[in-house]
């Protein structure tokens, strides 16, 4: 298909989302190029899965910047260089700040492993498990100044009935690769 958007994935660490929306592109099933991995965390394998793919993959170290402002405008830069035109995170555990929440105003996306708006923020399968809810699961929202506090575009949820943490996390996994490129798709759609 003709015009394709181009699209950058945020990463932090083991990249299995990365994989599924890549895959997904790669297929067909999702009209996007996906043109750039972006990861925060060098040894992340989320920049290995990138590589072996041939997708340019970009690393930082946040702490050799003075600011937030300042790695976003690096990574501002890159990512119109490249023409991106959607930011996908996929794991990616920093807050996005106002540099790129205003240059990718509504292009912004996350997958959160909890059912939204119950259990932002990090270890969501621990706190759904903490709190002994009776439902787990997968919300895509765009991206705001909050913390998971965007407005939700898709959610899936299923029962825990008392399954290990291990089986939570698998199911929550299933879901996020195929919920996730699917959504996308019918986003960029539009």
């Amino acid at each position: 298909m003709a015009n394709k958007p181009k699209i950058a994935v945020f990463a932090s660490g083991n990249g299995s989302n990365f994989q599924a929306i890549a895959d997904a592109a790669q297929i067909g099933a999702l009209n996007a190029e996906v043109v750039l991995a972006v990861s925060d965390r060098p040894q992340a394998y989320v920049v290995e899965r990138a590589k072996e793919m041939g997708v340019e993959t970009l690393v930082f170290t946040a702490s050799q910047y003075g600011s937030k402002a300042m790695y976003e405008e690096m990574l501002k830069g890159k990512l119109l260089g490249l023409g991106v035109e959607w930011i996908v995170l996929a794991g990616y555990m920093r807050l996005i700040g106002p540099v790129l929440l205003s240059a990718f105003e509504n292009r912004i996306v996350n997958i959160h492993p909890s059912a939204l708006p119950d259990f932002p923020g990090k270890d969501a399968i621990g706190q759904t498990l903490s709190a002994g809810a009776e439902t787990a699961g997968v919300t895509v929202h765009f991206v705001d100044a909050g913390m998971d506090t965007g407005k939700i575009i898709a959610q899936e949820c299923f029962p825990v009935n008392g399954r290990s943490r291990d089986e939570v996390e698998a199911e929550i996994h299933a879901i996020e690769h195929r919920l996730y490129p699917a959504t996308l798709q019918q986003l960029f759609s539009r």
